[in-house]
């Protein structure tokens, strides 16, 4: 006979089960995470990540210039891009992965004529990328995934970002720090990732909220990153953005920016009457677009690992990143330049 004692610790357990988190997996020890067995016990802060920059903006046809990938996200994913930017804005009440900018006539995500670099791609609802986000997790156990999200228009975490993470499935895979900013030193290592099923790490540029969200992390509080457009094909290293509260440089972890560009708008000159003021407008600030062109160099070992090396001094304790951010990244050797910092 089962005695009351039994039952009520019975109870207790069949409470503790339901009490957690849908899908919160816990799985065996893995093998290989990120597919080496070297990566298990390695902090995440430690493991330097491939990137897709603006990875929704992907085409095969080479006049879009508005483009910053040949291959689809889940071709990204297949070659071992580990870290997915995305910029977002709202088109009608929909919120996409877009580019737009300041001489965007709509701000929207129309693709019009050119503006300067701006509404030449939608990429799409950011529902649905999150769906290919969330099919990718599901068919792939044992690999930790980061998501960097821009949110220039500073929508909000509770109200329009997580009931998309919620509608698609992901929120059970984000990792939530306890406190609102992790040292370098203290984050959790691949393998804890992959056995607490917490295999998505989501970072936001603005507006992140922990106390609203604890999932959607503060970038800039735990990473620093460098210049972005860069035209300059030496990639000259310098700590660009960074939030010093409360973690110092030595605390964060950083990003290289190594995504080539190109002006495709010339001086121009002075026209009368003010008739050139808006072309002089745009000039000054220029048509920055993706450099296809010098793909296979900017994407080479040596660019790469040179990149690093000269960032690898700025704060002060000589990390290698944590992110490198291509363009292209089915062209030339980013993955083959991960797998060298990575010391493998």
């Amino acid at each position: 006979m089962v005695s009351l004692r039994q039952l009520f610790v019975l109870s207790l357990a069949l409470a503790s089960v339901n009490a957690l988190p849908f899908n919160s997996k816990r799985q065996a020890k893995p093998e290989k995470c990120n597919g080496k067995a070297e990566f298990c016990n390695r902090k995440f802060s430690d493991v330097t990540f491939v990137g897709a920059h603006n990875s929704y903006a992907f085409s095969k046809n080479p006049l879009n210039v508005g483009r910053n990938q040949v291959v689809d996200v889940p071709t990204q994913l297949k070659l071992g891009a580990r870290m997915l930017q995305g910029q977002s804005h709202m088109d009608k009440d929909v919120l996409k992965f877009c580019h737009t900018s300041e001489w965007s006539v709509t701000h929207s995500c129309v693709p019009l004529f050119i503006h300067s670099q701006t509404d030449i791609f939608d990429g799409g609802s950011v529902e649905d990328y999150f769906g290919i986000v969330k099919k990718f997790l599901d068919e792939n156990p044992n690999e930790v995934l980061t998501l960097i999200l821009t949110n220039p228009e500073g929508h909000s975490v509770s109200d329009v970002w997580k009931p998309i993470f919620d509608k698609s499935g992901l929120t059970p895979f984000a990792f939530a720090p306890k406190t609102e900013a992790l040292k370098a030193s203290e984050w959790p290592t691949l393998g804890n990732l992959i056995e607490t099923g917490k295999r998505l790490v989501v970072f936001m540029d603005a507006e992140a909220d922990v106390s609203k969200v604890d999932f959607i992390l503060p970038e800039f509080k735990m990473i620093w990153e460098t210049p972005f457009s860069v035209t300059d094909e030496n990639f000259p290293c310098k700590i660009d953005r960074i939030d010093e509260t409360p973690l110092n440089t030595a605390d964060h972890m950083y990003m290289i920016n190594h995504s080539l560009n190109v002006n495709l708008v010339p001086e121009l000159p002075k026209l009368p009457f003010g008739l050139g003021d808006k072309l002089e407008d745009i000039a000054d600030e220029g048509v920055i677009v993706p450099d296809f062109v010098r793909a296979d160099e900017t994407n080479s070992i040596a660019s790469i690992t040179k990149h690093a090396d000269g960032c690898a001094k700025l704060d002060g304790v000589g990390k290698k990143p944590t992110f490198v951010l291509l363009d292209w990244v089915d062209i030339g050797e980013g993955f083959d330049a991960g797998n060298r910092l990575n010391g493998l």
